[in-house]
């Protein structure tokens, strides 16, 4: 029996068809889906670190509050006064410049070390009148530079003066000046009694030195009339206790002193009487 045919081979034997690429409806998306995600990738493709949260969860970093050291209101500082001011020459808005002359302390560390340097103005100044009236001065420190340059807002005024002479202060800080009363009620009982003994060696008589009298009061009254009061004066060197109207909140890491500071020599007013201006206007 004849060996059957061997079976046809297909007319393009020997080569393959090309394969039909796979339909995205129907194979796997070509960003990978269906593949485990890599090393670090969450599974909606966000990348995260192995045990760290995703970004979404860090809390933000917040700046820590730079300490602050307070010096509370109603502290007395010490002063002494670098330039004179009197009511003679001062205008709203002269500078003044103080020095601190003690230390002060809060919790047992220097915060403000003898030394430092104020500054403030004159806001008011008014001459003392011819018939009544004295000197005022007002003035208000606004700020305070250390020894190492840091410069803090002051809000203080005076609470006590020392300028050699009668000069006081009030409750508002207002220097006052002194009046001179005493010596006013002098000056016309030495011209009164210069007139009596004109009028009494003029005509002998009691009744010339009753008028000589009258003549020498009413000259002393047109002196006292016509001169001013006594000004009220701050030489240099005088001392002012500031008082602080608000809290201070200094810098804790800008006032690390070692020592108390150091103020300048400067010498006190010498003691004063006051005098009348001769001028009188």
């Amino acid at each position: 029996m004849p060996p059957a045919p061997a079976a046809s081979a297909p007319a393009d034997a020997g080569h393959t068809s090309p394969q039909k690429p796979a339909s995205p409806a129907n194979g796997p998306a070509a960003s990978g889906a269906g593949e485990a995600p890599a090393p670090g990738s969450t599974a909606n493709g966000a990348s995260s670190a192995a045990g760290t949260p995703a970004s979404s969860d860090v809390a933000p970093v917040t700046p820590t509050a730079a300490a602050k050291i307070m010096v509370p209101a109603g502290t007395h500082i010490p002063l002494v006064l670098h330039n004179a001011i009197s009511t003679r020459s001062a205008r709203p808005g002269d500078p003044v410049y103080f020095e601190t002359l003690f230390p002060v302390m809060i919790d047992g560390k220097v915060v403000i070390p003898a030394g430092s340097y104020v500054s403030g103005e004159v806001t008011e100044s008014k001459r003392p009148g011819r018939v009544k009236g004295r000197g005022e001065l007002m003035i208000k420190l606004t700020t305070m530079i250390l020894p190492n340059a840091y410069m803090v807002n002051l809000n203080a005024v005076p609470g006590g003066v020392g300028t050699g002479g009668n000069e006081t202060t009030d409750s508002e800080g207002k220097i006052i000046g002194d009046s001179e009363k005493g010596h006013d009620i002098g000056t016309i009982a030495k011209t009164t009694a210069a007139g009596a003994g004109i009028g009494g060696l003029a005509s002998r008589t009691g009744a010339g030195v009753g008028i000589g009298a009258a003549a020498g009061a009413a000259v002393g009254l047109a002196a006292v009339l016509l001169t001013r009061g006594p000004d009220a004066e701050m030489p240099r060197g005088s001392t002012v206790e500031a008082v602080i109207d608000r809290s201070l909140y200094l810098d804790a890491e800008k006032v690390q002193f070692s020592g108390p500071g150091q103020a300048s020599s400067l010498a006190g007013p010498a003691n004063r009487e006051p005098v009348r201006n001769k001028d009188p206007f």
